[in-house]
Protein backbone atom coordinates (compact mmCIF):
# COMPACT_ATOMS: atom_id res chain seq x y z
CA UNK A 1 0.00 0.00 0.00
CA UNK A 2 1.62 3.24 -1.17
CA UNK A 3 0.18 5.20 1.72
CA UNK A 4 2.20 3.17 4.22
CA UNK A 5 5.47 5.04 4.55
CA UNK A 6 8.31 5.31 7.03
CA UNK A 7 8.81 8.75 8.53
CA UNK A 8 11.60 7.90 10.96
CA UNK A 9 15.14 8.78 10.08
CA UNK A 10 14.08 11.49 7.62
CA UNK A 11 16.61 14.03 6.53
CA UNK A 12 15.85 17.69 7.31
CA UNK A 13 14.90 18.37 3.71
CA UNK A 14 12.52 15.42 3.82
CA UNK A 15 10.88 16.73 6.97
CA UNK A 16 10.22 20.09 5.37
CA UNK A 17 9.06 18.60 2.11
CA UNK A 18 5.44 19.11 1.19
CA UNK A 19 3.39 15.96 1.92
CA UNK A 20 2.50 13.94 -1.13
CA UNK A 21 -0.77 14.82 -2.82
CA UNK A 22 -3.64 12.40 -2.52
CA UNK A 23 -3.08 9.57 -5.03
CA UNK A 24 -5.52 9.35 -7.92
CA UNK A 25 -6.24 5.74 -6.95
CA UNK A 26 -7.39 6.87 -3.50
CA UNK A 27 -9.58 9.57 -5.01
CA UNK A 28 -11.23 7.05 -7.33
CA UNK A 29 -11.60 4.57 -4.46
CA UNK A 30 -13.24 7.26 -2.32
CA UNK A 31 -15.76 8.16 -5.03
CA UNK A 32 -16.58 4.51 -5.71
CA UNK A 33 -16.99 3.82 -1.99
CA UNK A 34 -19.34 6.77 -1.45
CA UNK A 35 -21.44 5.85 -4.49
CA UNK A 36 -21.50 2.21 -3.37
CA UNK A 37 -22.63 3.04 0.17
CA UNK A 38 -25.40 5.30 -1.14
CA UNK A 39 -26.49 2.65 -3.62
CA UNK A 40 -26.44 0.02 -0.87
CA UNK A 41 -28.64 2.20 1.32
CA UNK A 42 -31.12 2.55 -1.53
CA UNK A 43 -31.19 -1.23 -1.98
CA UNK A 44 -31.69 -1.73 1.76
CA UNK A 45 -34.27 0.98 2.37
CA UNK A 46 -36.07 1.19 -0.95
CA UNK A 47 -35.59 -1.90 -3.10
CA UNK A 48 -35.82 -4.80 -0.65
CA UNK A 49 -39.29 -5.83 0.46
CA UNK A 50 -40.50 -5.46 4.03
CA UNK A 51 -40.07 -8.57 6.12
CA UNK A 52 -43.50 -10.02 6.93
CA UNK A 53 -42.56 -10.97 10.50
CA UNK A 54 -40.09 -8.30 11.61
CA UNK A 55 -41.17 -5.30 9.59
CA UNK A 56 -38.84 -2.51 8.54
CA UNK A 57 -36.41 -3.02 11.43
CA UNK A 58 -35.07 -6.08 9.59
CA UNK A 59 -33.49 -3.69 7.09
CA UNK A 60 -30.65 -2.89 9.50
CA UNK A 61 -29.24 -6.34 8.72
CA UNK A 62 -28.12 -5.07 5.32
CA UNK A 63 -25.62 -2.86 7.16
CA UNK A 64 -25.28 -4.91 10.34
CA UNK A 65 -23.75 -8.00 8.78
CA UNK A 66 -21.46 -6.32 6.17
CA UNK A 67 -20.14 -3.94 8.85
CA UNK A 68 -18.89 -6.87 10.92
CA UNK A 69 -17.17 -8.37 7.91
CA UNK A 70 -15.59 -4.97 7.30
CA UNK A 71 -14.32 -5.02 10.89
CA UNK A 72 -12.95 -8.51 10.21
CA UNK A 73 -11.01 -7.21 7.19
CA UNK A 74 -9.64 -4.19 9.07
CA UNK A 75 -8.58 -6.21 12.10
CA UNK A 76 -7.05 -8.78 9.76
CA UNK A 77 -4.92 -5.89 8.49
CA UNK A 78 -3.77 -5.39 12.06
CA UNK A 79 -2.55 -8.97 12.17
CA UNK A 80 -0.66 -8.52 8.90
CA UNK A 81 0.82 -5.25 10.12
CA UNK A 82 1.87 -6.78 13.44
CA UNK A 83 3.53 -9.80 11.86
CA UNK A 84 5.37 -7.66 9.32
CA UNK A 85 6.51 -5.21 11.99
CA UNK A 86 7.94 -7.98 14.15
CA UNK A 87 9.69 -9.35 11.08
CA UNK A 88 11.07 -6.11 9.62
CA UNK A 89 10.80 -3.47 12.39
CA UNK A 90 9.54 -1.08 9.71
CA UNK A 91 7.32 1.64 11.22
CA UNK A 92 4.96 1.58 8.22
CA UNK A 93 3.63 -1.82 9.32
CA UNK A 94 2.88 -0.54 12.80
CA UNK A 95 0.96 2.32 11.18
CA UNK A 96 -1.07 -0.21 9.18
CA UNK A 97 -1.81 -2.18 12.37
CA UNK A 98 -2.98 0.95 14.19
CA UNK A 99 -5.23 1.99 11.31
CA UNK A 100 -6.73 -1.49 11.22
CA UNK A 101 -7.67 -1.37 14.90
CA UNK A 102 -9.23 2.09 14.74
CA UNK A 103 -11.29 1.33 11.64
CA UNK A 104 -12.14 -2.17 12.86
CA UNK A 105 -13.44 -0.92 16.20
CA UNK A 106 -15.55 1.74 14.45
CA UNK A 107 -17.16 -0.85 12.16
CA UNK A 108 -17.66 -3.27 15.05
CA UNK A 109 -19.49 -0.53 16.95
CA UNK A 110 -21.73 0.04 13.92
CA UNK A 111 -22.46 -3.68 13.99
CA UNK A 112 -23.28 -3.59 17.72
CA UNK A 113 -25.44 -0.46 17.51
CA UNK A 114 -27.48 -1.70 14.54
CA UNK A 115 -27.91 -5.01 16.37
CA UNK A 116 -29.27 -3.18 19.39
CA UNK A 117 -31.68 -1.22 17.18
CA UNK A 118 -32.95 -4.54 15.80
CA UNK A 119 -33.10 -6.24 19.21
CA UNK A 120 -35.32 -3.66 20.88
CA UNK A 121 -38.53 -4.44 18.93
CA UNK A 122 -37.68 -8.10 18.27
CA UNK A 123 -36.34 -9.21 21.66
CA UNK A 124 -37.99 -6.38 23.65
CA UNK A 125 -34.61 -5.31 25.03
CA UNK A 126 -31.65 -3.28 23.86
CA UNK A 127 -29.19 -5.83 25.17
CA UNK A 128 -29.08 -9.44 26.28
CA UNK A 129 -26.08 -11.47 27.31
CA UNK A 130 -26.36 -13.74 24.31
CA UNK A 131 -23.04 -15.51 23.47
CA UNK A 132 -22.64 -13.61 20.18
CA UNK A 133 -23.36 -10.22 21.72
CA UNK A 134 -21.14 -10.93 24.70
CA UNK A 135 -18.25 -12.15 22.55
CA UNK A 136 -18.41 -9.06 20.32
CA UNK A 137 -18.53 -6.74 23.32
CA UNK A 138 -15.41 -8.49 24.64
CA UNK A 139 -13.82 -8.13 21.20
CA UNK A 140 -14.42 -4.38 21.11
CA UNK A 141 -13.11 -3.94 24.67
CA UNK A 142 -10.04 -6.02 23.80
CA UNK A 143 -9.14 -3.70 20.95
CA UNK A 144 -9.98 -0.63 23.04
CA UNK A 145 -7.35 -1.95 25.44
CA UNK A 146 -4.93 -2.12 22.48
CA UNK A 147 -5.36 1.63 21.99
CA UNK A 148 -4.89 2.25 25.71
CA UNK A 149 -1.72 0.13 25.65
CA UNK A 150 -0.26 2.29 22.91
CA UNK A 151 -0.94 5.43 24.94
CA UNK A 152 0.65 4.02 28.09
CA UNK A 153 4.11 3.17 26.65
CA UNK A 154 6.38 6.13 25.93
CA UNK A 155 9.26 4.33 24.22
CA UNK A 156 8.26 4.16 20.52
CA UNK A 157 10.04 0.92 19.66
CA UNK A 158 8.75 -0.86 22.75
CA UNK A 159 5.24 0.47 22.11
CA UNK A 160 5.23 -0.84 18.56
CA UNK A 161 6.60 -4.22 19.58
CA UNK A 162 4.07 -4.74 22.38
CA UNK A 163 1.23 -3.50 20.19
CA UNK A 164 2.21 -5.88 17.38
CA UNK A 165 2.09 -8.92 19.67
CA UNK A 166 -1.15 -7.77 21.29
CA UNK A 167 -2.81 -7.06 17.94
CA UNK A 168 -1.98 -10.53 16.66
CA UNK A 169 -3.25 -12.33 19.76
CA UNK A 170 -6.40 -10.18 19.99
CA UNK A 171 -7.60 -11.52 16.64
CA UNK A 172 -8.69 -14.67 18.50
CA UNK A 173 -11.65 -12.66 19.81
CA UNK A 174 -12.66 -11.84 16.23
CA UNK A 175 -12.64 -15.51 15.23
CA UNK A 176 -14.64 -16.50 18.31
CA UNK A 177 -17.25 -13.82 17.56
CA UNK A 178 -17.49 -14.94 13.94
CA UNK A 179 -17.95 -18.63 14.74
CA UNK A 180 -19.77 -18.64 18.06
CA UNK A 181 -23.28 -19.05 16.63
CA UNK A 182 -22.08 -22.34 15.13
CA UNK A 183 -20.44 -23.68 18.27
CA UNK A 184 -22.77 -22.51 21.04
CA UNK A 185 -26.17 -24.29 21.07
CA UNK A 186 -27.71 -21.84 23.55
CA UNK A 187 -27.46 -18.69 21.43
CA UNK A 188 -30.64 -16.87 20.44
CA UNK A 189 -28.74 -14.88 17.86
CA UNK A 190 -30.09 -15.55 14.36
CA UNK A 191 -28.05 -17.11 11.60
CA UNK A 192 -28.89 -14.55 8.95
CA UNK A 193 -28.27 -16.50 5.74
CA UNK A 194 -29.65 -20.00 5.33
CA UNK A 195 -31.41 -22.19 7.87
CA UNK A 196 -30.11 -22.00 11.41
CA UNK A 197 -28.63 -25.10 13.02
CA UNK A 198 -30.55 -24.20 16.18
CA UNK A 199 -33.95 -23.32 14.77
CA UNK A 200 -35.66 -24.30 18.00
CA UNK A 201 -33.67 -21.69 19.92
CA UNK A 202 -32.91 -18.77 17.60
CA UNK A 203 -35.34 -15.87 17.76
CA UNK A 204 -35.93 -13.43 14.94
CA UNK A 205 -34.08 -15.42 12.28
CA UNK A 206 -34.90 -15.05 8.63
CA UNK A 207 -33.80 -16.78 5.45
CA UNK A 208 -32.88 -15.16 2.15
CA UNK A 209 -35.93 -16.61 0.39
CA UNK A 210 -38.40 -15.23 2.94
CA UNK A 211 -38.55 -11.66 1.62
CA UNK A 212 -38.24 -10.31 -1.91
CA UNK A 213 -35.02 -8.42 -2.63
CA UNK A 214 -33.15 -9.69 0.44
CA UNK A 215 -30.36 -11.34 -1.54
CA UNK A 216 -29.92 -8.37 -3.88
CA UNK A 217 -29.85 -5.85 -1.03
CA UNK A 218 -27.43 -7.89 1.06
CA UNK A 219 -25.07 -8.63 -1.82
CA UNK A 220 -25.15 -4.98 -2.90
CA UNK A 221 -23.97 -3.81 0.51
CA UNK A 222 -21.49 -6.61 1.13
CA UNK A 223 -18.58 -5.60 -1.16
CA UNK A 224 -18.75 -1.94 -0.15
CA UNK A 225 -19.00 -2.30 3.63
CA UNK A 226 -16.88 -5.43 3.87
CA UNK A 227 -14.06 -4.33 1.54
CA UNK A 228 -14.12 -0.78 0.18
CA UNK A 229 -15.17 1.04 3.36
CA UNK A 230 -12.44 -0.47 5.59
CA UNK A 231 -9.74 -0.19 2.93
CA UNK A 232 -10.60 3.43 2.12
CA UNK A 233 -10.80 4.50 5.77
CA UNK A 234 -7.56 2.70 6.63
CA UNK A 235 -5.77 4.40 3.75
CA UNK A 236 -6.89 7.83 4.95
CA UNK A 237 -5.93 6.98 8.54
CA UNK A 238 -2.47 5.85 7.41
CA UNK A 239 -1.97 9.12 5.53
CA UNK A 240 -3.09 11.06 8.59
CA UNK A 241 -0.62 9.17 10.79
CA UNK A 242 2.17 9.80 8.28
CA UNK A 243 1.40 13.53 8.43
CA UNK A 244 1.43 13.40 12.23
CA UNK A 245 4.85 11.72 12.15
CA UNK A 246 6.14 14.44 9.83
CA UNK A 247 4.92 17.12 12.22
CA UNK A 248 6.50 15.30 15.16
CA UNK A 249 9.82 14.98 13.32
CA UNK A 250 9.74 18.68 12.39
CA UNK A 251 8.98 19.71 15.98
CA UNK A 252 11.85 17.56 17.23
CA UNK A 253 14.21 19.15 14.72
CA UNK A 254 13.17 22.67 15.75
CA UNK A 255 13.47 21.90 19.47
CA UNK A 256 16.98 20.50 18.94
CA UNK A 257 18.26 23.54 17.08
Amino acid sequence: MTAVQDTTGMAPDDVQAKPAARPMVLTILTVVTIIGVVFGLYMALGYAGTDVDQGDVQRVFYIHMPAFLGAFVALGGTVIGGIQYLRTRAVKWDTLALAGVEVGVALALINLITGMVWARPIWNTWWTWDPRLTSEAIMVLTYAAYLMLRQSIENPEQRRRFAAVYGILAFVTVLITLLITRIRPDTIHPVVIGPSVQNDVAEGAFEVAATSGVTAALMSNMPFWALLVPITLMWYRIRQENYAERVHALKSRIMNQ
